[in-house]
C-alpha cells in the first residue's frame, strides 16, 4: 500500500487583509441598499467614494510600509465597522434579511473580529482564518514547496494498493498532521482484502515511533530507513530505501497528472461538497484513463503476436 497527502488549490484570488477588508466593505453597502430599497427606509452615510479611494490609492501605491500598511487597515476596520452596525440596527428594528444575506453577513462578523484581533496584537495569524468571503470553509495549507509556500484549499490522502486502484483515505477543509491516517488507512486496508500488506511506502512525516511499532507488530514493513546509526546492513537497507522510493512515485505521478490535466490544481466550484465530489472524479477520471491505456495496449500487443 502507497500512502500521502497532497494539496487540491482553489479557485480564489491571494487573501490579502486590505483585499479582504474592501469586500467586507462592499458587500454590507450592497446589502444596506436593498434594506432601504425594499422597506423604505432612509439611508446612511456610508463613504463609499472615499472608502474606494483610499482603497485604490494604497493598491496603486509601489512600496507598502509597515505604517502605510496599518493605516490602510485601521481605516478599512472603521468602514467596516459603520456598516456592520447599521444592519444590526435594522435587523434589531425587525427587519429581516434573506437566506443569502444573512450567511454573507455573519461571515463577515467573523472575518472583522479576525482582522481586529490581527491588528490591536500586531499577528499575522489566527484560528480558522477566513481567507475568502465567498467559500468561508476554505483554510490557508502550508505546504512548504518551492512554487507554493502555502496553498488554499482541500488537503486530502491518497492510497494505492498493489492492483492501482486509489481512495481517499481521509479529506478536510482544515490543516492537519497525516500521520495519524497511516493506522487508520491499514486498518481499512484489512477490512477490504482481510490481510494486512507486506509493505507500506510512505513518507518520512508518516515514519512516528507510534506508525512504526505498529507496523512492526502485525509484520508491515515500513518504507524508509530504520531510526538510530547504520549497522552492517547498511548497504542493503540503502538498496531496499531506494527501491521504496522508487515504487512510491506512483502516486505522485497521480498527483501530477491529476493537477496537470485534469484540473485538480484549480477547483473552480463554489459549494464545499460540490468539491469533495470534484476531488473523487478527479482520482476516479485519472484510474479510468490507466486503464484503458492499458487495455489499448493489451489490444495492440495481441495482434502484434498473431502477426
Amino acid at each position: 500500500m502507497t500512502l500521502d497527502a497532497t494539496c487540491a488549490p482553489a479557485n480564489i484570488c491571494y487573501p490579502q487583509d486590505i483585499s479582504l477588508l474592501n469586500e467586507a466593505r462592499e458587500k454590507p453597502e450592497n446589502i444596506i441598499y436593498h434594506f432601504c430599497k425594499c422597506y423604505g427606509l432612509k439611508l446612511p452615510r456610508r463613504y463609499r467614494k472615499c472608502a474606494r479611494k483610499e482603497y485604490l490609492a494604497f493598491a496603486k501605491s509601489r512600496k507598502h510600509t509597515v505604517k502605510k500598511i496599518r493605516r490602510a487597515l485601521r481605516r478599512q476596520l472603521a468602514y467596516v465597522k459603520r456598516d456592520l452596525r447599521y444592519l444590526e440596527q435594522f435587523v434589531s428594528d425587525g427587519y429581516a434579511m434573506t437566506g443569502k444575506d444573512i450567511d454573507v453577513y455573519l461571515t463577515i462578523i467573523k472575518l472583522y473580529e479576525q482582522q481586529q484581533y490581527m491588528y490591536d496584537n500586531r499577528v499575522h495569524s489566527v484560528e480558522h482564518r477566513i481567507v475568502s468571503i465567498s467559500q468561508p470553509w476554505l483554510r490557508p495549507i502550508v505546504r512548504g514547496k518551492v512554487k507554493a509556500p502555502v496553498e488554499f484549499g482541500a488537503k486530502f490522502d491518497l492510497s494505492l494498493d498493489s492492483k492501482g486502484y486509489g481512495r481517499i483515505e481521509k479529506i478536510s477543509f482544515e490543516a492537519y498532521n497525516e500521520s495519524p491516517c497511516l493506522i487508520e488507512a491499514i486498518e481499512r486496508f484489512k477490512e477490504r482484502t482481510g490481510y494486512y500488506p507486506e509493505r507500506v511506502l510512505a513518507d518520512q512525516i508518516y515514519r512516528t515511533r507510534e506508525n512504526r511499532s505498529y507496523c512492526k507488530k502485525y509484520g508491515i514493513r515500513l518504507s524508509g530507513p530504520k531510526l538510530g546509526r547504520p549497522g552492517t546492513a547498511a548497504k542493503v537497507d540503502k538498496k531496499q530505501v531506494y527501491q521504496d522510493n522508487t515504487d512510491r512515485i506512483e502516486v505522485e505521478r497521480i498527483f501530477s497528472l491529476s493537477k496537470r490535466c485534469y484540473g485538480m490544481s484549480c477547483i473552480t466550484t463554489k459549494l464545499a461538497q460540490i468539491k469533495y465530489t470534484g476531488f473523487n472524479n478527479h482520482i476516479l477520471a485519472f484510474k479510468l484513463r490507466i486503464f484503458h491505456s492499458i487495455r489499448i495496449f493489451q489490444y495492440f500487443f495481441n495482434i502484434v503476436n498473431h502477426l
